[in-house]
């Protein structure tokens, strides 16, 4: 199990401005997959590096399996697989090569050991056909592949990924979710991203991360339920929008077709011309950030 106990972190540059990256942090993570659910800027990223052990926090207490991560940052190098948001590879160098050597720096010294887990790697993730081709002219949805293969040398006991699914198709995400699926049955993965639907599919248990904290946290049927009876819809015009009442506590709004439906959260009707909606996981998560925003208005 992962626990993350009262985690700080701000940097340097927004330390004058008193905006820290992480402001006092608490989450439990057992076995399974578990969702880390924010817009760009909320932390993720940072969390992501201080669990991973990229960098030091300013404060708090992060646990492994009952050991101290901060004070020992060896066990969970050993321990861990990480995909980041973004990688760089070789030019030139073959998905093969490239897994032989990353594995060599994991310590797995055994050429028939490492040739053996990198061949099972590569069919897990549905590689093995390219291994011999260059990972710098794969797509996008097979370097993301690749990256969980070599995020997975060495048998870790926890994975992180980074937003990956942003950019891949439909199609390349829904292999994806499955490879994910199929990875977390005996690991802790934690998965960090914006994208709702993503946690929607894939996450018996989540939280929600914005401007360094953990604004609500439980499983998306939890969330879902908070706001059930509290979500109110309405579809009008581009152009008429200011007719929305001033009260109204709008959380989201599409457009389609020039015409817009909003989605507003609120205890009561806020007029006739809303009807009420079963809230999904975009809802429970959209009202979490936006009552995080006017509660940090207030208390400024």
């Amino acid at each position: 199990m992962l626990i993350i106990t009262d985690l700080c972190k701000t940097y340097a540059e927004k330390k004058k401005q008193n905006t820290p990256a992480l402001d006092h942090v608490n989450l439990s993570i057992s076995s399974g997959m578990f969702g880390l659910l924010g817009p760009n800027g909320a932390g993720k990223s940072s969390l992501m590096r201080t669990i991973a052990t990229l960098q030091k926090p300013d404060s708090g207490t992060i646990t492994f399996a009952g050991e101290n991560i901060i004070q020992h940052p060896e066990f969970m190098r050993k321990q861990l697989g990480y995909l980041p948001q973004d990688y760089g590879v070789y030019p030139g160098v073959s998905a093969y090569e490239l897994l032989d050597y990353l594995a060599k720096l994991k310590g797995v010294t055994d050429r028939k050991q490492r040739h053996a887990q990198i061949d099972k790697l590569l069919t897990q993730v549905n590689l093995i056909k390219h291994k011999n081709n260059a990972v710098s002219r794969f797509s996008g949805g097979m370097k993301q592949r690749f990256g969980i293969a070599q995020a997975l040398l060495g048998d870790p006991k926890m994975l992180i990924v980074d937003e990956p699914t942003a950019g891949l198709d439909p199609e390349e995400r829904n292999r994806f979710h499955n490879l994910l699926v199929e990875i977390s049955r005996d690991k802790v993965v934690l998965l960090s991203t914006h994208i709702v639907e993503d946690v929607s599919h894939l996450c018996s248990n989540m939280a929600i991360l914005a401007a360094g904290r953990i604004v609500k946290q439980g499983s998306p049927a939890q969330l879902i339920e908070q706001v059930k009876g509290k979500i109110w819809q309405i579809k009008t015009c581009k152009s008429n929008l200011e007719d929305i009442p001033p009260k109204a506590q709008v959380i989201s709004q599409r457009l389609f077709a020039g015409d817009a439906t909003i989605h507003v959260y609120s205890e009561h009707q806020p007029s006739a011309d809303f009807h009420q909606v079963s809230p999904d996981l975009e809802d429970a998560y959209f009202t979490a950030l936006h009552c995080h925003a006017l509660d940090s208005q207030l208390n400024k």
